[in-house]
């Protein structure tokens, strides 16, 4: 997991949330430390917030895609959203919306779905997806949108690698 966000205190609520849950989070500041560590981290997920310095979530997201390396990394925007970033997002390929303040649970359950997107495309169209697996892309895709609810480079390896 790669959390980007130029607030510290929202960096660090995403990552004890989810590193809770067994997830292992690596932090950046901001889009362009963003698309310096991803390199060096490889992420299921990365996690942008839209308003950033230096480059924010949404032109990161674009230059993720754009990226041979990194194009298939799925993508959360964790930002107070307007509809216009909703659709700008969904343009440059972002995955999934989630407004702030946001629940923790629908945090987790976010970012769960999409490393198990992330790891069935490693895999391949036929790469045997479940049953549940199905269901969520199929929901995901259908309902990208925006989900109402409720920088120090910290490295650590992912789960499962």
């Amino acid at each position: 997991m790669l959390v980007v966000d130029d607030n510290k205190v929202i960096r660090q609520l995403i990552r004890v949330n989810l590193e809770l849950e067994g997830f292992e989070v690596v932090t950046a500041a901001d889009g362009a430390e963003c698309l310096d560590v991803v390199h060096h981290v490889r992420p299921d997920v990365v996690t942008l917030d839209v308003v950033m310095p230096r480059l924010n979530g949404l032109h990161t997201a674009a230059r993720l895609r754009s990226d041979p390396r990194t194009w298939d990394i799925p993508i959360a925007i964790v930002s107070a959203c307007t509809q216009g970033d909703v659709h700008n997002g969904e343009s440059v390929g972002v995955d999934a919306f989630l407004a702030k303040p946001f629940e923790p649970t629908e945090l987790v359950r976010t970012v769960g779905m999409l490393v198990r997107e992330g790891r069935q495309r490693e895999r391949g169209p036929d790469g045997g997806a479940d049953e549940e697996s199905a269901a969520e892309r199929g929901a995901a895709s259908g309902g990208i949108g925006l989900v109402e609810a409720g920088g120090d480079s910290e490295h650590a390896g992912r789960p499962g690698a």
